[in-house]
């Protein structure tokens, strides 16, 4: 099997959306990147680098078993194994995966682009099995805490977490706002619809305030998540969390 040396690594833990697992240029200084002394590199299928990818279930049994313990983390001055950690490639795509043991990717994490283009010429040179999931999979169902891709295409790292706040926001105010509660923010959100959202019942103005918040990110997304979350602890501190990131970087 293939392997590459001295790999940077920054882990996203628990993500089973691809958008959330961010490429070097969105990497931040408070990210805690290591490097994989030696790493394992798999050929897969297209299909199951989407598996990978978007998933957190459990991975083909003859892949943990190729990879079992070929993978290391330089830690200091010495090597730590890693029981099923590997680099998967579909020819296009590359994405690094540690399951801390496990059976599912629980640990994801890109590649420089040095790195990448490191291993696009090993895998070219070698005739590598390639490997893919054997049972068909349902259709991965995306949620308002879990949202399509396509709501999440061309927004920066700070856009895409702050949209998921405001869709966190969201989906709490319709479990604990009332009626009431839930006309103001739309109101907040649509002005202009003020006289129709007053004839809307709790799930008619919930519903539309979450449609049409999905597409995109502007100003005035930007504006109803910092008041929705004003009071809120948990909200805050991840607001704070990304504002805290953009000072650093001026």
């Amino acid at each position: 099997m293939v392997q590459v040396r001295d790999v940077w690594i920054n882990w996203f833990e628990g993500e089973e959306n691809g958008y959330n697992v961010c490429p070097f240029h969105e990497w931040r200084s408070e990210d805690r990147v290591e490097v994989l002394d030696q790493a394992v590199v798999v050929k897969v299928t297209e299909r199951l680098f989407n598996y990978i990818e978007n998933r957190l279930e459990d991975l083909p049994d003859t892949l943990l078993k190729d990879v079992y313990q070929k993978s290391s983390l330089r830690k200091n001055m010495s090597r730590v194994t890693l029981d099923y950690c590997f680099i998967a490639c579909d020819g296009t795509r590359i994405i690094a995966v540690d399951t801390l043991g496990y059976n599912t990717p629980i640990r994801k994490s890109r590649l420089t682009p040095r790195q990448e283009q490191i291993i696009y010429d090993l895998l070219a040179e070698e005739n590598e099995k390639e490997y893919d999931i054997t049972e068909e999979m349902p259709e991965k169902e995306y949620h308002i805490l879990s949202p399509h891709p396509q709501y999440m295409e061309g927004l920066t790292r700070k856009e895409r977490q702050l949209k998921q706040l405001l869709f966190m926001a969201v989906d709490q105010l319709y479990t604990t706002g009332n009626e009431a509660e839930i006309r103001y923010w739309y109101t907040e959100w649509k002005p202009t619809s003020y006289p129709v959202i007053q004839t809307m019942d709790k799930d008619e103005v919930w519903h539309a305030l979450y449609e049409e918040i999905q597409t995109g990110w502007t100003s005035r997304h930007y504006e109803l998540c910092e008041a929705m979350i004003k009071g809120q602890p948990f909200f805050e501190k991840l607001w704070d969390m990304q504002h805290e990131e953009s000072i650093k970087k001026n």
